[in-house]
Formats: structure tokens, sequence, C-alpha cells
């Protein structure tokens, strides 16, 4: 199955300029807990709900003074629409993420791609789509704890990095 069959076309997105408050607002008008960011229609970061709460403890100010791009994670990791549902798995396990943007040739923003949306196409033996152990299998890879790593710092002085 290719990403282009799993993803959610047109996910709501933000910019680096949005505040916290209204892409929180946004993330509960869509029932999500992440928005791509983009400058016109291409993604230079993601936003989750982690991150909207870690800035606004670091930052000690009101979400409707906090910017986007303060709280935004830069390094995007991301599928091609061609891509299978196996290099999904493979890209989320390896990164420990649940989400992945969708990307078309041109690095334009085309849909995204969700551990949610690979157990909904889940079966047990994995026809025409996931199995049901491959996605155990990630999803235990995912929650694994890294002990010794250091927490995510926001940004990064050299701009979004595109990580396939």
């Amino acid at each position: 199955m290719k990403a282009r069959d799993l993803m959610t076309r047109t996910p709501r997105t933000c910019t680096p300029g949005t505040t916290l408050a209204d892409a929180a607002l946004a993330m509960g008008e869509t029932r999500c807990g992440v928005l791509p960011v983009v400058e016109g229609s291409r993604i230079v970061g993601m936003l989750t709900d982690r991150d909207i709460c870690l800035a606004l403890a670091r930052a000690n100010e009101k979400p409707s003074e906090v910017r986007v791009d303060r709280a935004m994670t830069r390094d995007v990791h991301y599928l091609k629409e061609e891509d299978t549902h196996s290099r999904a798995l493979q890209l989320m396990r390896r990164w420990r993420v649940r989400r992945l943007p969708v990307l078309a040739v041109d690095g334009n923003l085309r849909g995204i791609v969700t551990l949610d949306d690979l157990a909904l196409k889940a079966t047990p033996g994995g026809e025409d789509g996931p199995s049901w152990a491959d996605l155990v299998g990630t999803y235990q890879a995912i929650c694994e704890r890294q002990r010794l790593a250091p927490p995510a710092k926001p940004g990064g002085p050299f701009g979004p990095a595109l990580r396939y």
C-alpha cells in the first residue's frame, strides 16, 4: 500500500508566525496532535501538542505571545507519495515518530500518514497493507525510551532539515 493511499490529504497546517494559541485551537478543531508547519506549500517543521506544552513551560509567556517557530521541530522526517506502508513503518521505528508528512516530488506537502492510519489498514497477515505484527513492532520501537539521549532542543541555527 502506498503512502498516497494511506495519507490524510490536505492536513491542517500552520506557519512559523502562527501563535501557539492559534495552533492549539487548530489542533482542537481537527482533533489531531500535530500540525505541519509550512511556508507556502513547503514544509519547514512539525508542531506537536507536546512541543506547545514544553515551549510554554520554557517561555513562561502567554500562548498568544509565542510563535510556532519557537516551538516547532525543524528536523522533518517524511515520506514520498510513492513510498510503501513498509517504508512508513521503517521510518517511524527509526526516528521514533508516530506521524510522517507526505511530500510530492517537488517537495510540496501532500498529506500526512499517522500510526493510526496504518492501524486502520492493518490485517493479521498483512495482505495488501501492514500486518498486525509489524504495527505492534513499530509501536514498541516508538515507545522505547532513550535513557541517555539529551532532551531535544527546538529549532536550530541551520533551518529545517528534511530527513528521509
